[in-house]
């Protein structure tokens, strides 16, 4: 099976009651994510501004061998009565992808969720960001346990390096 697919329908996880895209704007770091393919490097951040009413644009950057390398998108809001529901397209060729707010407090952490349906099967993506480079341990535990809630085989999160001296060129 090909990696991250998973049997069965994608789980329906509860989202962010109340959630505010403005207080959620600005960067964050990646912590911890699910491994995928078009996230290879360290050092990730993502940066989200107002482009319109409903509509975030979404800049993605990491570190890989050296090299920083960026995806712009946008990120939207398919129902206004679930506006942690977003759904983010980064290109033409690629199909949008759902990008759920699981749990944030605006100031310290988020925890993002994503899950496709690809035929019998479902592909999950998970990502635990924070405002700063580091995030309390005490605070990835606690979602962590909300992905384990979910189904997400939380061992299989990976760590992202956000040491300040491997990360120097990001902020250059």
């Amino acid at each position: 099976i090909a990696q991250g697919l998973k049997l069965g329908k994608c789980p329906q996880p509860a989202v962010q009651a109340n959630f505010d895209a403005a207080r959620y704007l600005g960067k964050w770091y990646g912590i911890q994510k699910l491994p995928t393919t078009f996230q290879k490097g360290q050092c990730s951040t993502a940066v989200y501004t107002l482009k319109s009413p409903g509509v975030i644009g979404v800049l993605n950057s990491e570190l890989d061998d050296g090299t920083i390398s960026s995806t712009e998108g946008t990120a939207t809001v398919k129902d206004p009565a679930e506006p942690a529901k977003l759904e983010v397209s980064f290109s033409k060729d690629s199909p949008p992808g759902p990008y759920w707010v699981l749990s944030t407090d605006y100031q310290g952490h988020t925890l993002v969720y994503s899950c496709r349906e690809v035929g019998l099967f479902h592909r999950e993506l998970a990502w635990i960001m924070s405002r700063e480079p580091t995030l309390p341990e005490a605070t990835v535990q606690e979602l962590r346990s909300i992905l384990s809630s979910v189904g997400v085989h939380v061992d299989k999160l990976v760590p992202t390096n956000q040491d300040e001296t491997y990360c120097a060129p990001m902020s250059q």
